[in-house]
């Protein structure tokens, strides 16, 4: 029961693998998206920063660049308690 299981599981994974291969584009070929457009025309009109990536790291999405900061400082803090106990 459990190979059947698991060789079903693989065909599905192997098919969406292939599936996701081929609907891959060419490597370097950019992604046409009216948002782009949006960003690079109106961030300095609407946020005052001259670069474009600044502007949407820091202004469009700060709520989760500070999520990310917050999980990342999270990480070294629980990794330092960890090291300092060893320490001892």
């Amino acid at each position: 029961m459990k190979k059947s299981i698991f060789a079903i599981a693989l065909v599905f994974f192997v098919a969406f693998m292939i599936v996701a291969a081929f609907g891959m584009r060419l490597f370097g070929e950019p992604i046409i998206s009216e948002m782009d457009d949006y960003y690079i025309q109106n961030a300095q009109a609407e946020t005052g920063a001259n670069n474009v990536v600044t502007t949407i790291v820091f202004d469009y999405r700060g709520f989760d660049t500070l999520g990310e900061a917050t999980v990342l400082f999270t990480a070294v803090l629980g990794i330092t308690a960890l090291f300092r106990e060893a320490a001892k």
